[in-house]
């Protein structure tokens, strides 16, 4: 981050690796700080006017938590890598290059090609749904769109209908996203309103072979209802990203699920790796400088998240 800097700061560096007490040495004299979370009991930091975190998700600070006029901001720039998971799955779901690969390598011609054989599917002329039309699912609908999709989405905040959607309807409007689409986008954060949002009665309105695809949260998605689903093939498939167990000093061994999905057929798993490219790290820390910068300059912050009351 230092050297994309175009104003003057004094850097301090810290680890969790190191003492605790380094830490609150450092921060009590901070204007700015650039972290994730830090547990502990944190000396008084009067001086602290920006909580810039380098990711998105802050279900985990409140305004409480830092002190009064602080700003809390977020980072994103992770969307153009996850836009593209995205597609490169639904693409993989449609047309299974890998398993042909794995086919035409064991067993040649056997299995046909151009003398025959199975057709694979294609993306064009199907829906995708987007639950939750924010940075992710705006890029995601312009790659669909390229690619001759149908976007339709909910929000839950009402706003006109922007290109390339059909059209942009609340969360009331789930159920008719959940029936129309062939592809359900999952990228809505968690919160109180959005935990279990998806559970078993949900997951009964979608097409029989429809898709589910999440890259929000793992507890956006019911755990046992989706599992059911998939192992009853009650509907035709996922995609799943990010899940609901995840390892822990005291649990390096933990399984992402209590549910055997890797059993399953009918489901791509990754490990929570979507927006993991150098390329997004590099946007990530461009970000979170330009932020600092116009903290130094005296103009208004982006991202901001919540202001501190502390």
């Amino acid at each position: 981050m230092a050297e994309t800097l175009t104003t003057d700061w004094t850097i301090r560096t810290w680890n969790e690796d190191e003492p605790f007490a380094d830490f609150a040495k450092l921060v009590a004299a901070a204007d700015a700080i650039v972290a994730g979370r830090i547990p502990g009991e944190w000396p008084p930091v009067p001086n602290l006017r920006l909580y810039q975190l380098p990711f998105t998700g802050h279900h985990w600070i409140g305004p409480r938590d830092v002190p009064r006029g602080c700003l809390v901001c977020n980072t994103f720039e992770h969307e153009i890598a996850i836009a593209e998971y995205v597609l490169g799955a639904m693409l993989e779901r449609e047309i299974g290059i890998g398993a042909a690969d794995r086919r035409f390598r064991s067993r040649g011609w056997a299995d046909g090609g151009v003398t025959g054989g199975a057709d694979h599917g294609e993306l064009y002329g199907k829906t995708i749904g987007i639950v939750g039309y924010g940075h992710i699912g705006v890029e995601v609908a312009r790659r669909a769109e390229a690619f001759g999709m149908r976007c339709v989405a909910v929000t839950r905040t009402s706003r006109p209908t922007p290109a390339p959607l059909e059209w942009l309807g609340r969360m009331d409007d789930l159920e008719r996203l959940l029936g129309e689409s062939d592809y359900v986008l999952i990228a809505v954060p968690l919160a109180k309103e959005t935990r279990g949002l998806i559970d078993a009665a949900r997951l009964a309105q979608m097409k029989p072979d429809g898709t589910i695809i999440n890259v929000g949260r793992g507890l956006v998605i019911d755990e046992g209802a989706l599992y059911g689903a998939l192992a009853e093939r009650r509907i035709g498939g996922a995609i799943i990203d990010v899940w609901y167990d995840y390892l822990s000093d005291d649990k390096p061994d933990r399984s992402p699920s209590r549910f055997p999905f890797q059993e399953l057929d009918n489901i791509i798993m990754t490990p929570h790796f979507s927006a993991q490219s150098k390329a997004m790290r590099l946007r990530r820390w461009a970000s979170v400088a330009a932020n600092v910068d116009r903290l130094a300059r005296g103009e208004t912050l982006r991202n901001i998240c919540f202001e501190g009351t502390g």
